[in-house]
């Protein structure tokens, strides 16, 4: 709304994302991949636009499948973008579906993260124009409970003025327990957010690369002796 796609375009990325592909999708944990390269996953409620952010850090439009039905991610969907794996997870908080299918979301979810040593780090994505659900409060809660690097990602940032935007996201940060720093407002419509999304992944990425530690190294080599 206040600045064009144009402008944020013209900002030297810190990571180019040239070709990303779909890999795989996975509806139960004995399908999950391993994969050979830091893995990031994208979780949020159904209908707070994963797939527009996917596409974006992509710049692609329909890499990920973007739907006016709430609801349609049902499975966990890798992606190969180069220099790290994005594993897109089925939404949650939907309220137009059976108790058994949303059971069984959770356990997909919790099956996901419970490997955590897959996981370099998670986007957790909330709608910038409104409250965060208590969905969203339990993610969070769960995701500090397991000790997983997240980062609260704001979506649809471009329907709000810079002042509203501004006061939503220093609402969403008390209401998460953050500090406001912590949140990345993003739009996939402009492309607002976008490089500071980049430099967040590119930092994850040299984090998981660098060597162990060599105490860390010989522990490992031990376990699998």
């Amino acid at each position: 709304m206040y600045e064009t796609k144009k402008k944020y375009e013209e900002k030297q990325p810190p990571l180019v994302i040239k070709n990303a592909t779909f890999i795989t999708s996975a509806a139960k944990k004995e399908q999950f991949i391993t994969p050979d390269k830091p893995m990031i996953a994208v979780c949020g409620k159904s209908n707070v636009g994963k797939s527009s952010f996917i596409n974006m850090l992509a710049n692609r439009k329909k890499l990920a499948k973007t739907s006016s039905e709430p609801g349609r991610t049902r499975l966990v969907n890798y992606f190969d973008f180069g220099e790290f794996i994005l594993a897109d997870l089925p939404g949650y908080g939907f309220a137009r579906v059976s108790k058994g299918e949303k059971e069984k979301w959770a356990k997909t979810l919790d099956d996901f993260f419970k490997d955590k040593a897959k996981i370099s780090h998670v986007f957790m994505l909330v709608d910038s124009r409104h409250d965060p659900t208590a969905d969203d409060v339990q993610m969070i809660e769960y995701l500090h409970y397991h000790t997983l690097p997240f980062t609260v990602t704001l979506t649809k940032s471009d329907k709000l003025s810079r002042m509203k935007l501004n006061e939503h996201i220093r609402a969403i940060a008390a209401d998460l327990y953050l500090a406001p720093a912590n949140l990345i407002a993003t739009s996939s419509e402009t492309g607002y957010g976008k490089i500071e999304v980049l430099t967040k992944i590119k930092s994850v990425i040299d984090l998981a690369n660098q060597p162990l530690p060599i105490d860390d190294a010989e522990e490992t080599n031990t376990d699998e002796e």
